[in-house]
Parts: C-alpha cells; structure tokens; sequence
C-alpha cells in the first residue's frame, strides 16, 4: 500500500494498523461465503473503474466486506455510520489495504457529517449505507451529486423505512437495493445476529449475570425476536412490549409475557429497545423504572430511550464502567444506560459474529454487483433484492458447510406449475 493512498485517508491513528490487520484477517477466515465471492470479483473486475461510497459501522467484518467491493475493481471510500463503533485500528488497517477511510472513534456531530462529506467527495457511482444517511447528505448538502449516482444498497430496518418515506414523497433520486428485507440478510442477521451480539454487548459491558432476571424487549420484529430468544436462553424471564397487535400475538405464542411499557418498567432488570423508534423508554415509564434497571438500545439510532428525559429527571449521569452511565433519581434509585444510548452490540461490542455477517455483505456484495449492471433500468424507488441472489447466497453458504438438500423432480415441478392434481 502506497504512503499517498495512507495519507488520504481521515484516521485517528495509522500506527494503530497490525492489530487491525490480525482482526481482519481472523474474520476473513469465518466468511466462507465471501470468500467465493471474492475470487469471482478478483477474477472478473465487476466494479473496474467505479468508485463505491459506503457508510457501515466501521469494525473488522465490514472491513473485509470493503475489501472483497476493492477486490473487483472499486475505488472503495468508506466511513462509518455510528461514532461509537468505528474501531480505530481497523480503519488503519484498511486504509493500508487500498480503501480509503474517513472515520474515527468518538467522532462529534460535526466530525461524523465531515466525514460523510470527504467520502461523498469522490464523487460515487454506487453507494451503500447504513441507515440512510449517505442518502439524506446525498438529497440535502450535495444534490449536485445525484445525476452521478447508478443506484445503492441498504443495510438496516430503519434505513429501509428513512428509504420508504423518501419514495413516498416522490424525492428519492434513484434506486436502492433493500438488501436488510432480503431472506438470507434478515432471517439470520436480524435475528441471530442482533440476538447473540446484543447480549453479547449488555454482559462485556456490565459484567452481571441475566438468568433469574426479567429482560424486558421493547419491539418483536426480527431483531427483536432474536432478542427475546437469547435472553430465554440464558435464563431470564423475557417480557415483550409492543404497539402491533399482530406481532403480541406472536410474542405471546412464543411464549413470552406481553405487557405495555408502564408495567414492564416497574419490574425489569434490563430493558432493551429494538424498535427503530424514539421515545421508547420516557418519562412516564422512568418514573417508575424498577431501581437498578439496565437500559440498553439495540435499534439504529440513540433515540429509543429518551436521553433529554433521563437528564431532566436526574441530572446528568456519572460514568461507572466503560460505556455504563449511573442516573441517579432523587429518590435514590439508580438506572444505567448502556453505550450512551446508542447500538449497544456494536458501541459496545464487536457486532455480530462473522459467520452471520458473511451472509449479509455476500448479499450485500452481489447486490451491487445487480446495481453495476442493472441500476440504469431500475426505478427511482426502494427495490426488493432479486431472489437469485437470495438462492445464491444460500447455496454457497450450504457447500461451505458440506451440506447436500433434495432437489424437486421434474415431476414435482410440473405438479407445482398445474392446478390439476
């Protein structure tokens, strides 16, 4: 890697790079997925002469995700999409593998929208973000880009919904992939990744045990889901809330207790938000949350526990471990939030495990490859990922682990194609 490539490049601190380099590498080994993508990106040059602009929490898998785009011919330009989860060595470690970065941990407000503006600046062909705010600066600070940009991919549920409001009001300017509906990136990300990474995040941070307790989940969509699963698993006595009458329904044939957040408040050891929404946790259910209680948030932004509303209860908060912050009411009950608010299993953890997100970036991967050849034909509008890639991805994730499936007849594939028994 050349020193002017290095020198581009927004880092905390370059010299940080060989421990990047060895989580990298250790990652690269549990994504077998990729893997095969990659050696059909270096075989064919897909992406030779474009330039991808990507915002993704910035840790060792998305790393390698970025390298696997570089491989196939990309000029890659990446940053992260949360201050919290940037990991300082592996962006050097990046930056030293031929993308260039523009992140650092702990970045300000105005250093994260700077950095969206420096990756922004190499004028992309195709994007790829994490939550939509490569969109939004894209549409607000730098629409003279728009006609440049081929189409994109989206990584998550709440940028798929920021997507969805934009198509509605006729303003998105072009194409986006929402890979976080595809199969093979929601059933297993969403659900096995959130679930193991959030506690994952919860036990690194506050080194308490969860069996015994009551572990509240605020939202059972997929994520939230994932979420409950895993604290029954370990033990806990898992109650749901919920503002869908569908989704309690299911909760409550899976299992769990359903209740409105007023009464799981009073009795919860941990809380953990999973809804893509703001004002989960507020007022009214902090003036009755249980003394003691783990507030932790699994959804995109640091909105879902209402943080102006804990200051103005009790004050602003003491920090009492790494990424644990003690609010003290004045009746002497204690709350801690976890990661300030904010994705509690990436800001205060590693993500999910490789293995769950070697298929999310395969899908990711081959969603812009579809973009590269296809974007022009696509409508300005949130666009479903093409089945053949789901199938794909499944396949090869199925060879890597050496297991064999039937395969219909073609007896059988008359019999579904007819309406005749």
């Amino acid at each position: 890697m050349s020193e002017s490539k290095v020198a581009v490049s927004s880092l905390r601190d370059p010299g940080l790079a060989p421990e990047g380099h060895r989580k990298i590498d250790w990652v690269a080994r549990h994504m077998p997925v990729l893997n095969e993508v990659r050696k059909e990106f270096e075989a064919t040059r897909p992406f030779a002469g474009k330039r991808i602009a990507i915002c993704l929490h910035l840790e060792a898998k998305t790393a390698y995700m970025a390298t696997v785009l570089a491989a196939g011919g990309a000029d890659v330009h990446i940053t992260g999409s949360n201050p919290l989860s940037t990991q300082d060595d592996v962006a050097a470690a990046l930056a030293e593998r031929g993308v260039t970065v523009h992140a650092w941990y702990g970045a300000t407000p105005e250093e994260y929208e700077a950095h969206i503006d420096r990756v922004l600046a190499a004028r992309p062909d195709q994007i790829l973000d994490d939550g939509g705010d490569l969109v939004a600066a894209l549409h607000t600070r730098h629409r003279e880009l728009l006609p440049d940009i081929r189409g994109g991919s989206e990584e998550t549920t709440t940028g798929v919904q920021r997507l969805r409001a934009m198509a509605a009001e006729g303003t998105l300017a072009f194409p986006m992939l929402a890979v976080n509906n595809a199969y093979m990136k929601y059933l297993f990300d969403n659900r096995y990744g959130t679930g193991q990474s959030t506690w994952d995040g919860i036990m690194r941070n506050t080194n308490l045990t969860v069996a015994g307790k009551v572990a509240v989940v605020a939202g059972y969509g997929w994520c939230g889901k994932g979420v409950a699963m895993r604290a029954r698993g370990l033990g806990a006595r898992v109650v749901v809330t919920e503002v869908d009458p569908i989704a309690a329904n299911e909760a409550l044939m899976d299992g769990f207790e359903v209740m409105p957040m007023r009464r799981a408040a009073a009795i919860a050891d941990f809380i953990v938000t999973v809804t893509g929404n703001r004002g989960v946790v507020r007022r009214e259910h902090l003036e009755v949350i249980k003394d003691g209680c783990i507030l932790a948030n699994a959804g995109h932004f640091d909105v879902e526990v209402a943080k102006p509303d804990l200051e103005a209860l009790c004050g602003p908060p003491v920090r009492v471990r790494k990424n644990v912050d003690e609010y003290r009411f004045p009746d002497g009950r204690r709350v801690y939030l976890l990661a300030d608010g904010r994705l509690v299993n990436l800001a205060g953890a590693d993500g999910h495990p490789a293995e769950i997100m070697d298929l999310s970036f395969a899908v990711q991967c081959l969603a812009q490859l579809h973009i590269a050849r296809h974007g022009h034909e696509l409508p300005r509008d949130v666009v479903p990922v093409p089945r053949e890639i789901d199938v794909r991805v499944a396949e090869l994730r199925l060879r890597a682990l050496g297991v064999e499936i039937d395969r219909l007849t073609p007896e059988q594939e008359q019999y579904l194609r007819s309406w005749r028994v």
